[in-house]
């Protein structure tokens, strides 16, 4: 057991004012799904995160300023669109600040654009960007919210004139109780603000990200610059965590603990608040909570919560830390660390300890003196190391001094909050279990207001709200809002939105679209895993443009996308409505336009996911009467298969492929069946195989022969891919097969080479021939093997430059042959002979001249895998080279 740790809690002593704990909401739509949750659970979620006495007690609160661009789980909602027009009930940022406000009145407000919308002129760092924000904070005063810090441009450095010209502008529009934070990004900041009195007089606050080990990073130890810190003003870790909700609360608290001990920081802010996001969304179990089924209401708590109310519950942002009371137990940063803090009363004082990283319990002595009570401490632990309910957040015990002095016993991998103050506690309620969204499922939109987030509708890029429809049609529709292309925090894609229960299976998706002027708009089914940037979007998808010309694909979740049929029809023309419907039947994908089927295909990669809408260009399309509908009877589909004789052929050898397509009893007739085949690296016919029709209950089977590539061995995908007509309507079938091109069998004990099977066999002149003279241009048609008047049995029959390649596979000694110019070249023909093993000459002539006695060649081949026989031109062209491997021997392990 460590030595007990000595804590001195002096009133008399100081150190920097404590600014309090938040987290941020937005970077990006990580709290949308919230706004969808039923009263009552949603209730209780925002309790745990805000109400003081009840769960996080959240202190501050980071609000992302919406650019209609994604920002990392989805795109947040601009104020303005298009310039001039605002709209201050957009989104969901101002309405969760004023749930946050209704339960703390205390709790601070800062602002950070990730994105910002494309109208604005210069870029982001110019001043139509300092009119958004001054816009944003107008909006936000509507909403009766007072604003107390803003940012400038997340991770995304600093304009430090930009930085000038914000100060004033806020100044002149009666915003200057406005503190700027600069620069959410690093450190360097504060090298710059050294350098430039008016960049640091614009500046309040020194705000840098993850400075506890990077992004996700361990928080072992903290770290801020020498400029920062002297400085003089407060230090902040303006982002951190990205830590999942319950393993991640050892490195949250120490980010805390740590932050102040390493590098004096006064202020954290989690990333994110919570994951109110789809499950199949990056970073989905990352936050203080997580609130994924807005439907059933269910919701979880995380650790992360508890590690942040033993801090929160127990001190408040003007609160002094003293730092002769904060430190390393035992002086090492693998016992755990600890911090203190005094009230301004200059009376009630808590300490908070963790132990994250100790092996073993210890014990830490108390002296208080300095004014501060010496009366009963509280003590309230919570195990992060091992996340229960039962021991999270506990009181544990009341301990009262002596003279001023007490004791207190840890254990590893909890945090403790010893305090003199009173109030705390811990929320009671509870979630219900999560269930499934029921299908079916519509939304006509009509009982939303213009401007608002339609139920279950998640940006991912681009804005879609709620607005009066238009060409004609009375009611309420789904726009893309966003008419520019935003100013972008990470990656372009289509403007899209996803919609609906991630785990849904087979059904229709259907949906009224309207294009506003000429290009494509989509529809989104089995949408699962997407990861970071949003283009990354496994599923499947429908475009179709305003000409007719329309595309089935699918994509998967590195961006990958792959055309599984594509064709035209009728025109959509702009400014009309128009039936989309996207449909899933176990592996039978069907698209339709206003009532038709225009495409089948058949594909079995992704079988869940739920539904999106999209454009693929920064058009004020509309959508409406979106609806989900189950398919529970699955048609038996057409089908094709894709079998090889072996899964395994020798290189250079040959194998059949049978492809078959076959009609189901009660299916429809196929007429004009194409059937073709992609096998990279095979050589075969690749004509298409056609068949006029195939009547229900029967099949058609076409054949290829392949020839495997010669050289090294390989994994291939034999691609078949059937179209055809049923009922009208075209179909595609696609099916994949491995198929593996595989070395011969090694050689084992004494072999003459031309009895061997050749990997590849390359020649100047005709082919390689066995135990005769290369002879002429055809096969079998030499002499027998004769260098300087003797004739040899066995051997090969080259003509430069040639290469004869045998797979040893490291299981043979030594070579040896006797080589040399034919007779039949007449004593013409200059060669070289070189032995390669593994690509390195092992053994090698020199110039050899037709008539020329025979050589010797022996080469060691021990280890070698590949053995390659090279036959030269010696630089003079191949004019009689007929180079002769007389009697070539391996010598291999039996």
């Amino acid at each position: 057991m460590p030595a007990a740790t000595s804590i001195t809690v002096d009133g008399g002593q100081s150190g920097r004012t404590f600014d309090g704990i938040g987290a941020i909401s937005g970077g990006g739509g990580n709290s949308r799904l919230l706004t969808d949750y039923p009263a009552a659970q949603q209730k209780q979620i925002l309790d745990y995160l805000f109400k003081p006495g009840y769960g996080a007690n959240l202190q501050l609160l980071k609000l992302e300023i919406g650019g209609d661009a994604n920002s990392t789980d989805g795109s947040e909602p601009s104020i303005e669109h298009t310039k001039g027009t605002i709209n201050c009930n957009a989104g969901y940022e101002f309405w969760l600040a004023e749930q946050a406000k209704a339960r703390n009145p205390d709790i601070a407000l800062y602002g950070l654009a990730w994105a910002a919308p494309g109208w604005i002129n210069g870029g982001f760092w110019s001043t139509d960007t300092i009119n958004y924000l001054i816009s944003w904070l107008g909006c936000a005063k509507t909403h009766g919210l007072d604003i107390k810090y803003l940012g400038g441009w997340n991770e995304r450095g600093h304009d430090a004139d930009w930085y000038v010209q914000l100060r004033s502008a806020l100044n002149a529009a009666g915003y200057s109780s406005v503190e700027l934070v600069a620069d959410d990004s690093s450190w360097d900041v504060a090298d710059d603000m050294a350098t430039d009195p008016a960049f640091n007089n614009a500046v309040s606050i020194i705000g840098a990200h993850y400075p506890c080990g990077g992004d996700g990073g361990s928080a072992d130890s903290c770290s801020s610059t020498q400029a920062a810190q002297d400085n003089g003003k407060p230090l902040w870790a303006s982002e951190n965590g990205s830590q999942d909700m319950n393993t991640g609360a050892p490195a949250l608290i120490r980010s805390i603990t740590r932050g102040y001990v390493d590098a004096k920081l006064t202020s954290y802010f989690n990333w994110p608040l919570i994951a109110a996001i789809y499950s199949n969304l990056p970073y989905s179990t990352v936050g203080l909570a997580t609130a994924n089924s807005p439907w059933s209401g269910s919701y979880s708590i995380g650790e992360n919560t508890w590690a942040t109310a033993q801090v929160t519950q127990f001190a408040q942002p003007g609160w002094t830390f003293i730092d002769q009371g904060s430190g390393y137990l035992g002086g090492a940063e693998s016992n755990g660390s600890y911090i203190t803090l005094k009230s301004p009363n200059g009376t009630d004082y808590s300490t908070i300890l963790e132990t994250t990283t100790a092996t073993t319990a210890q014990t830490a002595d108390f002296t208080v003196k300095g004014g501060l009570s010496t009366g009963t401490v509280h003590v309230w632990a919570t195990d992060v190391n091992d996340p229960n309910p039962a021991t999270d957040f506990i009181h544990t015990q009341d301990i009262t001094p002596t003279d001023g002095t007490y004791s207190l016993n840890m254990l590893p991998g909890y945090v403790y909050s010893v305090t003199t103050t009173t109030g705390q506690g811990k929320g009671t309620a509870t979630a219900p279990a999560a269930h499934p969204l029921a299908l079916p499922y519509s939304d006509n939109f009509n009982k939303d207001a213009a401007g608002t987030e339609a139920k279950y509708v998640s940006d991912m890029q681009g804005a879609f709200e709620v607005q009066k429809c238009a060409a004609g049609r009375s009611g309420m529709c789904l726009q893309q809002m966003a008419a520019t292309k935003p100013i972008e925090w990470q990656d372009d894609s289509d403007a899209f939105a996803l919609v609906g229960d991630p785990t849904w299976t087979n059904y229709s998706m259907q949906a009224d679209v309207e294009l506003a002027k000429p290009g494509t708009v989509e529809l989104i089914g089995r949408a699962g895993t997407q990861n970071r940037p949003q283009s990354h979007q496994q599923g499947y998808y429908f475009q179709i443009s305003d000409t007719g010309d329309w595309t089935i694909l699918k994509s998967d979740s590195d961006g990958n996308r792959t055309v599984l049929a594509r064709s035209s029809t009728t025109a959509l023309g702009t400014g009309t409505w128009h039936k989309l419907k996207l449909s899933f039947d176990g592996p039978v994908i069907t698209a339709s336009v206003d009532g038709k089927n225009v495409g089948v295909v058949n594909d079995s990669s992704y079988a869940a996911g739920q539904g999106g809408l999209g454009l693929t260009s920064y058009d004020t399309d509309q959508f409406d009467n979106l609806s989900f509908t189950p398919i529970t009877k699955q048609a038996a589909p057409v089908t094709l298969t894709a079998t090889p004789s072996t899964a395994a052929v020798q290189l250079g050898a040959t194998v059949t492929v049978t492809t078959t397509v076959t009609v189901p009893s009660h299916a429809k007739a196929a007429e004009g069946i194409n059937i073709t085949l992609a096998a990279p690296g095979f050589t075969f016919d690749p004509q298409p195989q056609v068949f006029g029709e195939i009547k229900p209950g029967h099949s058609a089977t076409a054949t290829w022969q392949l020839t495997a590539p010669t050289g090294k061995a390989t994994l291939t995908t034999l691609s078949a891919f059937a179209t055809f007509a049923q009922d009208g309507v075209a179909n595609w079938l696609s099916e994949d097969s491995p198929l593996s091109a595989v070395y011969p069998p090694p050689p084992s004990g004494v072999n003459n080479v031309s009895d061997l099977q050749f990997v590849s066999a390359t020649n100047g002149w005709g082919p390689v021939e066995r135990d005769q003279s290369v002879g002429g241009q055809n096969a079998d048609d030499g002499t027998p093997l004769t260098i300087d008047g003797t004739v040899y049995p066995k051997g090969l029959g080259t003509n430069s430059p040639s290469d004869v390649t045998i797979y040893l596979g490291g299981n043979c000694s030594s070579f040896t042959s006797i080589v040399g110019d034919d007779a039949d070249a007449d004593g013409n023909g200059t060669m070289t002979f070189s032995v390669l093993g593994d690509g390195k000459t092992l053994a090698a002539t020199g110039v050899v001249k037709g008539g020329d006695p025979a050589q010797q060649l022996t080469a060691d081949l021990t280890g070698v895998q590949m053995l390659d026989l090279v036959v030269g031109d010696a630089g003079d062209g191949n004019a009689y080279d007929h180079g002769d491997w007389a009697m070539p021997k391996l010598t291999c392990s039996s």
